[in-house]
C-alpha cells in the first residue's frame, strides 16, 4: 500500500511542476542562502516569536518560583514568601540590575501583554477558590467575636493609614491624584489580611483544633469578606471621583449582591444536592459553574467594581456540600496556585523596583509605614481579642496572625496602581511591607509562645516499657495497623503508655474550615480499634510540605520514647537499590561502595528523595519503620539483633501472648560467641516461648513460617547491604533503631 501511495505522490508532483512552468516566475524566500544561514535565521525568528516568548517566560518563572519557594519553606516560611521574592528577583530590583540584557530580552516591554492577561485569569481563579474555601456557617457561629476582632482589625489600622495618607500626600501623591482615592487606598492596603497564608500558619503550627487558631481563622474570614466588599466601594468612589457619584455604582452592586445571594445560590445549592456524588459531576456542570464564574466577574468588571470582586462572590456562592466544593476546588486550585499564580507575582515583580527607593529618607517612609501597618493591625486585633475574654498570649498571637497579609496586599496594590492611584515609590514600600509582615509571622508566634512559658506537660507514666509512644501515618488505615502492632509487642502494658497518634497530610492546602472534618475521617479507624482495645489516643492532625522534620519535632520535643510509622515497598528499594549499587558492581572496588554506605549513613539524603532514611537520622527517641506485607494472625516471629547495642530490643517481646513463638538471631559477626553466650544467658529470664536460634542456620531458613520479622537498625544495614534480594522476601517486618546514644 505504501508503495501504491508512494507512486502516486510522485505522479502527482511530476504533473504539478507542468503547471509550475507555464505560470508568472516566483521568487522564493531563502533562494541563494545556504542552507545553514537559513536554518539559524529561522531559528532565531522562532525564538523571538510572542507565542515562544511566552512559554520561555512561563519556564523561567515556574523554575524561579519553585526554587524560592522550597528554600523559604525550608526555613520554615510559608511558600508564598518565596514566590513573592522569585518575582522580584525576575523583575528589574535584581535580574534587571545584574543582568539588563538578559531582563530586556525575557521581559521585554512589548512582550508582556499576554503575560499579564494569563496572570489576571490565574487571580479570578484564586479568588475563586477563596470564595467556595470561605465557610459562613463557621463565620456565623463566633459571630459575637469575630465581628469584634476582624472589624478592630481593619478600622483601627485603616485610620492609621488615612493619618499617614494625610502626611505622606503632598509628597508622593499630589499631582498624581486626588487625596480621596489615595488615602482610601492606603487605608485598605495597611487593613487586609491574607486569609490562605494565615490558615497556612495555623495549621503548620497545628493550631487549628485550639481556641486561638478557630478564631483567627473565623477573624480572617470576616475580615476578607469585609475588606473585599470595602475594596468594591473604593475602586467605585475613586473610578466615580466622589462619594455621591458613587452611590449609583455601589446601588448596582447592591442589586447584583441581592440577585447571587437570593437567586443563583438557591440555584446551585438545588444542582449541588443533585451533584452530591464527585463521580457523577460532569463536564457539563463544570462548564456551568465556570460560566457563573466569568458572568459575575463580568458583570462587577462592567460596573467598575473589579472582576476580581465577582470572582469572590462567585466562590461564595457555590453549593455547601463538601463533595462538591472538594471537586471544584481539585479542578481549579492546582492550575490557579502552580501556573497561574506565579504569573502574577512575577508581573509584579516586574513593577517592584527597589532601586526607587535611592536614600535614607525613602527608606525612613519606608519603615514608618511598616510600623504603622504592624502598629495598626496589632492594636486592632489584639486589644479587642482581650477585650472578648482571650488571654494575653491568644490576643497577641492573634494580632500577628492578622498582620500576615501576602498575596492578598500584592491584589490590593496592583489594583491601585493599574488606576494610577498609588505611585511607584508607594507601591515598592507596600511590597516590601508585605514580605516583611508575612515573614515575621512564624518567628513572632514562637516567641510569644516562649515569652507565655505555657507549653503543657505531658504524664509520663512510670511503669510502662515506653511511658509515651508516638504513632505517625498517612494511610488511615495504617494507623489501626500501627496500633494493633503496638497492642501484640507491648500487651496490655500499653494500656498505661501515654498513647498520641499523628497524622500528615502531605503536601497540600487543606481547607481550614474543614480540618474537623478532615480529622475524624483520618482517625476513625484508629480511634474504632482504640476503643475495642481500651486504649486512650491523644489525636494530632496535620498539614506539612515536610513530614520527617515536623514528625521529628514533635518527637524530639515531647520527650516520646518510641515512635511508631509505617513505609511502604519504597523503603525496601531505596536501601537495596541504592545509587552507589547501581553505579558500582558488587565485588568491584568495594572501598567506594563503603564510602558511599557511609556518606549515606551520616549525611542524610533531601527529604523529597527518601522520608524514611531522614526518620532514622532526625528523631532521637526510639525508632519503629514498620512495612507490612499482609501480616495477619501472628503465632511465630523472628528478631534478628546485630551487636550488644541492639540488646535493648528484646523488652519488645517481654508482653508476648502465650501461645505465639518467638526466635532470637544474632547478624553481627563481631565477637559473635561472646554476645551469642550472653544473649543466651539473658534469655534464660524470659518466657519459655522465647529462645536463641541455632548458630548455622541459614538467614533464609529462619524466615520459614515467620508472620512478623524485628530488625534492629544496624542489622537492617548490614542484610540490605549483603543480601538484598533475600530482604525482598521478608514477610512483614519492623525495623528499630533504638535510642540514640548520647
Amino acid at each position: 500500500m505504501l508503495i501504491v501511495f508512494a507512486a502516486g505522490m510522485v505522479w502527482i508532483i511530476q504533473k504539478g511542476n507542468l503547471w509550475e512552468s507555464s505560470a508568472p516566475a516566483v521568487s522564493v524566500p531563502g533562494e541563494g542562502v545556504r542552507p545553514s544561514e537559513l536554518f539559524v535565521r529561522s531559528l532565531t525568528g522562532n525564538i523571538g516569536h510572542p507565542l515562544s516568548m511566552l512559554l520561555l517566560q512561563i519556564i523561567a518563572i515556574l523554575l524561579a518560583v519553585r526554587v524560592f519557594s522550597y528554600l523559604f519553606k525550608y526555613l520554615g516560611q510559608p511558600g508564598v514568601i518565596g514566590e513573592i521574592v522569585a518575582g522580584i528577583v525576575l523583575g528589574p530590583s535584581v535580574l534587571g540590575y545584574f543582568f539588563p540584557e538578559a531582563f530586556s530580552f525575557l521581559f521585554a516591554p512589548d512582550s508582556l501583554g499576554p503575560l499579564n492577561i494569563m496572570s489576571q485569569i490565574g487571580l479570578f481563579l484564586f479568588m475563586f477558590v477563596i470564595g467556595m474555601e470561605l465557610d459562613l456557617d463557621v463565620i456565623r457561629k463566633k459571630a459575637s467575636e469575630t465581628l469584634v476582632i476582624s472589624h478592630a482589625s481593619i478600622v483601627v489600622p485603616f485610620f492609621f493609614g488615612a493619618v499617614l495618607a494625610y502626611f505622606v500626600y503632598p509628597e508622593f501623591g499630589a499631582g498624581h491624584t486626588s487625596f480621596l482615592p489615595f488615602a482610601l487606598f492606603i487605608g485598605i492596603s495597611v487593613s487586609i489580611t491574607a486569609f490562605p497564608v494565615l490558615a497556612r500558619i495555623i495549621q503548620e503550627r497545628n493550631l487549628g483544633k485550639t481556641q486561638m487558631g478557630a478564631l483567627a481563622i473565623a477573624s480572617a474570614a470576616n475580615n476578607d469578606v469585609t475588606a473585599w466588599c470595602m475594596l468594591a466601594a473604593i475602586i467605585a468612589v475613586a473610578n466615580a471621583g466622589s462619594v455621591v457619584s458613587s452611590l449609583y455604582t455601589l446601588g448596582a452592586t447592591a442589586v447584583y449582591l441581592a440577585f447571587m445571594f437570593l437567586l443563583v445560590r438557591p440555584f446551585l445549592k438545588k444542582m449541588g444536592e443533585i451533584y452530591n456524588n464527585e463521580e457523577v459531576v460532569s463536564k457539563t456542570l463544570v462548564a456551568f459553574i465556570f460560566l457563573v464564574l466569568i458572568l459575575s466577574s463580568y458583570i462587577t468588571e462592567v460596573l467598575g467594581i473589579h472582576a476580581l470582586f465577582g470572582a469572590f462572590v462567585a466562590g461564595i456562592v457555590m453549593p455547601a456540600n463538601l463533595g462538591f466544593r472538594r471537586v471544584m476546588t481539585e479542578k481549579v486550585e492546582d492550575v490557579a496556585l502552580v501556573l497561574f499564580l506565579p504569573l502574577f507575582f512575577v508581573f509584579t515583580g516586574l513593577r517592584t523596583e527597589i532601586g526607587l527607593l535611592n536614600n535614607a529618607y525613602l527608606w525612613g517612609v519606608c519603615a514608618v509605614f511598616i510600623l504603622v501597618s504592624i502598629a495598626g493591625k496589632l492594636l486592632g486585633a489584639a486589644l479587642s481579642a482581650r477585650l472578648v475574654g482571650e488571654t494575653w498570649k491568644d490576643s497577641l498571637s492573634l494580632g500577628v496572625l492578622m498582620n500576615t497579609r501576602g498575596l492578598m496586599e500584592l491584589i490590593v496594590l496592583n489594583i491601585g496602581y493599574e488606576m494610577g492611584v498609588l505611585p511607584s515609590s508607594i507601591f515598592v514600600i507596600f511590597v516590601i511591607m508585605a514580605l516583611f509582615t508575612t515573614f515575621m509571622a512564624t518567628p513572632c508566634l514562637m516567641l510569644i509562645e516562649k515569652w507565655s512559658g505555657r507549653k503543657k506537660k505531658a504524664v509520663r507514666p512510670e511503669r510502662s516499657l515506653f511511658p509515651k509512644v508516638l504513632i505517625s501515618f498517612g494511610n488511615p488505615a495504617s494507623g489501626r495497623t500501627l496500633l494493633d502492632l503496638a497492642y501484640f509487642l507491648f500487651g496490655g502494658n500499653i494500656r498505661e503508655t501515654h498513647v498520641s497518634a499523628v497524622h500528615y497530610t502531605i503536601g497540600t492546602d487543606a481547607n481550614p474550615f474543614r480540618i474537623p472534618e478532615y480529622s475524624e475521617e483520618s482517625f476513625a479507624p484508629l480511634r474504632q480499634e482504640a476503643n475495642r482495645l481500651g486504649i486512650e489516643v491523644e489525636t494530632r492532625y496535620q498539614v506539612t510540605d515536610h513530614y520527617v522534620k515536623e514528625m521529628a519535632e514533635l518527637a524530639n520535643r515531647g520527650g516520646y520514647d518510641l515512635v511508631l510509622t509505617g513505609a511502604g515497598p519504597a523503603f525496601i528499594e531505596s536501601y537495596t537499590h541504592s545509587l552507589p549499587r547501581q553505579l558500582v558492581p558488587p565485588g568491584k572496588l568495594d572501598w567506594l561502595n563503603r564510602l558511599f554506605r557511609w556518606l549515606d549513613r551520616y549525611f542524610p539524603r533531601p527529604e523529597g528523595i527518601d522520608k524514611a532514611h531522614n526518620v532514622f537520622h532526625e528523631v532521637h527517641s526510639s525508632v519503629g519503620v514498620f512495612v507490612n506485607r499482609g501480616i495477619g494472625e501472628m503465632t511465630d516471629i523472628g528478631m534478628v539483633l546485630y551487636n550488644r547495642h541492639d540488646q535493648v530490643l528484646l523488652s519488645c517481646l517481654e508482653f508476648l501472648p502465650g501461645h505465639v513463638r518467638a526466635e532470637v538471631r544474632i547478624r553481627g559477626r563481631e565477637n559473635h560467641a561472646d554476645f551469642r553466650s550472653e544473649l543466651a544467658s539473658v534469655l534464660e529470664g524470659h518466657p519459655g516461648n522465647l529462645r536463641l536460634s541455632e548458630a548455622d542456620i541459614p538467614l533464609e531458613k529462619f524466615l520459614e513460617g515467620k508472620q512478623l520479622v524485628l530488625l534492629s537498625y544496624q542489622a537492617w544495614i548490614d542484610l540490605t547491604e549483603k543480601e538484598p534480594e533475600l530482604v525482598k522476601r521478608f514477610p512483614s517486618f519492623l525495623v528499630v533503631r533504638p535510642r540514640k546514644r548520647k
